[in-house]
């Protein structure tokens, strides 16, 4: 009776829509506290402050660190810089799993970071698997407004029981609405957050058409302003522990503002490149958390009419790239 009553208790402070949600007030957590290293070996770095870590990549290993506390629910973040230059084949992850608990029913929720040849700007990759779903592509794929390799850019997951929402710079790029025909395909299972930087050759730079070149090494992925503000599972009694504070700010962050929403729809009708929403040559019918949007569905049309139209593949025109712009939700952009 006690652990049900917790439990309604729980749902409880996670099913309440609040507006307003302030990303910049959260508390950052330093590395000793929050995290442990995964690999890497000195090819990760602490700063003397404890809440900046610099991960390199070069001819010997990639490196990474993980957060200590599983959790079920909340609101992660990093400010993060990319590396300059010639990057094609580097993969920077931002990312959620429990795959070392769950090898063939793992949960994911993704932000990768996908290099690029010199003079071609990162991708930003997005996706999410639930138990195990991986063959189930969830992708979506964006350029940015502004040089991730020029300054610190905020990178954030919003995780509930109903909502996954990803955030650059406070500005929601994508959001995925629990449905009931999802099942088990919406991440549902305690997480760990993940932070690495590997040598993804094979296929994050035009399906592996160019790979990590190790004469431009080391590659450098620098992280601050770490955030951990969710609800860590206790390892002995499998329940998550969420403070008021962490609660009240989860439920907050999961309401889109109006304000966002315009921001969220600019972006993606200018700077989404992919989604598996509007992929014809993969799903005939859409899969049931997809909302499709006729602004997006006829920019992805222009932009790739083989693989969101249906059209027969007779020659490939070049792609159209649109100039940086801020995202300020209006149309100039």
């Amino acid at each position: 009776m006690e652990t049900l009553s917790r439990l309604l208790v729980f749902m409880t402070l996670f099913s309440g829509l609040v507006s307003g949600f302030a990303l910049q007030n959260l508390p950052i957590t330093s590395f000793e506290e929050g995290y442990t290293q995964l690999f890497g070996d000195k090819n990760l770095f602490v700063h003397k402050d404890g809440k900046s870590v610099r991960l390199t990549l070069d001819e010997r290993t990639g490196s990474g660190f993980v957060s200590n506390d599983l959790y079920l629910h909340g609101f992660f973040s990093a400010s993060i810089k990319l590396p300059s230059d010639y990057s094609a084949g580097v993969v920077v992850a931002f990312y959620m799993s429990n795959g070392d608990m769950y090898e063939k029913n793992h949960d994911e929720i993704d932000f990768e970071f996908l290099g690029n040849i010199r003079g071609k700007e990162w991708r930003i990759q997005t996706n999410i698997y639930g138990n195990g779903s991986t063959h189930l592509g969830r992708e979506e794929r964006y350029n940015l407004w502004f040089d991730p390799t020029e300054d610190f850019h905020q990178y954030s997951i919003l995780w509930s029981d109903s909502h996954i929402i990803f955030f650059v710079d406070n500005v929601p790029i994508r959001e995925v609405k629990r449905t009931a025909a999802m099942g088990g395909d919406f991440p549902s299972k305690p997480m760990s957050l993940y932070t690495t930087i590997w040598d993804g050759s094979k296929w994050a730079t035009d399906g592996g058409k160019y790979g990590v070149n190790y004469k431009y090494a080391p590659y450098i992925a620098r992280f601050s302003d770490l955030v951990l503000h969710g609800c860590p599972v206790d390892p002995i009694e499998q329940f998550p522990r969420c403070d008021e504070g962490a609660a009240v700010d989860i439920r907050a962050a999961q309401e889109i503002t109006p304000s966002q929403r315009k921001k969220m729809d600019v972006f993606r009708r200018k700077h989404m490149t992919y989604s598996y929403c509007y992929d014809r040559t993969r799903y005939k019918v859409a899969l049931s958390e997809c909302v499709v949007n006729p602004a997006e569905a006829q920019r992805l049309r222009v932009y790739d009419p083989v693989t969101f139209g249906g059209i027969p593949r007779r020659h490939r025109n070049g792609k159209h790239r649109s100039k940086r712009s801020r995202v300020d939700g209006t149309e100039s952009i």
